[in-house]
């Protein structure tokens, strides 16, 4: 596939192009510190952390280089599968090519277009937190399925189809999703039932509660990462994620490197 991976980010930036900031929100400005020397004007540094500003990180770069071209952008893991949905906003010095080309690039694993910044943190409650709360949905279906007599295999499976198909008949006719559902309901039906109990239970209000509450926990992280916050048990996930991948890459009987020479950029002891 021509993919190379490596450890070590100085190394990535001087073989890259285009720079996928895929990290935690409070680690984004230590990798700056980072790598800003080395970014030049070739590169578009494109960050996918939640909550993480365009402006915060032009400031950052602008102090090793001026019009740093810089894009946020904000996907999700379906990706994997290339059923992605991807949002993205260009910076001051970003060009109208480079936001093509980063269009091009995330198209190839799923749906992706241009919106204004200030949408994006709603776009994170939505659909960038949105798989954990279909897996969440399916998992409930299933254990239905189960109580009533299902094997959990058949369960899941007849649950994830029924969200699938239901997710590729709304795209594929463009109606809205009240018209498909009363579709499905007939008059004093087995789903109308159902659907009565959901209600009943608050179900749309749960969801939209939980979209506003992963944009305003978007909205928190974006003010840690301005004033360079990090908890002392973030700092030892990273440094035990970074000693993890070393241990992977490294040949058999090399040593590995201290855990404290690991640590974010500035946060050394």
């Amino acid at each position: 596939m021509g993919v190379n991976l490596t450890s070590h980010n100085k190394e990535t930036v001087r073989h890259s192009d285009v720079l996928f900031l895929a990290v935690k929100p409070h680690i984004i400005p230590f990798i700056l510190d980072e790598i800003g020397a080395d970014v030049e004007d070739r590169h578009i540094v494109v960050s996918c952390a939640a909550g993480v500003t365009i402006s915060s990180i032009e400031k950052k770069l602008t102090a090793f280089r001026p019009a740093p071209k810089v894009i946020r952008c904000m996907t999700n893991t379906p990706v994997v599968v290339r059923e992605g949905a991807t949002v993205y906003a260009t910076g001051t010095h970003a060009q109208v090519e480079d936001g093509r080309l980063l269009e091009q690039l995330m198209s190839s694993v799923g749906f992706c277009t241009e919106v204004e910044e200030d949408l994006i943190d709603a776009v994170t409650g939505l659909s960038g937190s949105g798989p954990a709360y279909a897996f969440t949905a399916l998992e409930a279906l299933a254990d239905g399925g189960v109580k009533m007599g299902l094997p959990r295999r058949l369960a899941i499976r007849l649950g994830a189809q029924a969200l699938l198909g239901a997710s590729k008949m709304l795209l594929d006719s463009e109606k809205h999703p009240g018209q498909l559902k009363d579709n499905v309901c007939s008059p004093g039906g087995a789903t109308i039932h159902a659907l009565h109990v959901l209600e009943s239970g608050g179900f749309r209000s749960l969801l939209i509660n939980a979209v506003e509450a992963s944009c305003t926990r978007t909205r928190e992280l974006q003010s840690m990462a301005d004033q360079e916050k990090v908890s002392p048990a973030s700092i030892k996930k990273t440094v035990l994620d970074k000693v993890k991948l070393e241990s992977s890459l490294a040949p058999s009987g090399h040593s590995k490197l201290p855990p404290h020479s690991l640590a974010p950029a500035g946060k050394r002891n």
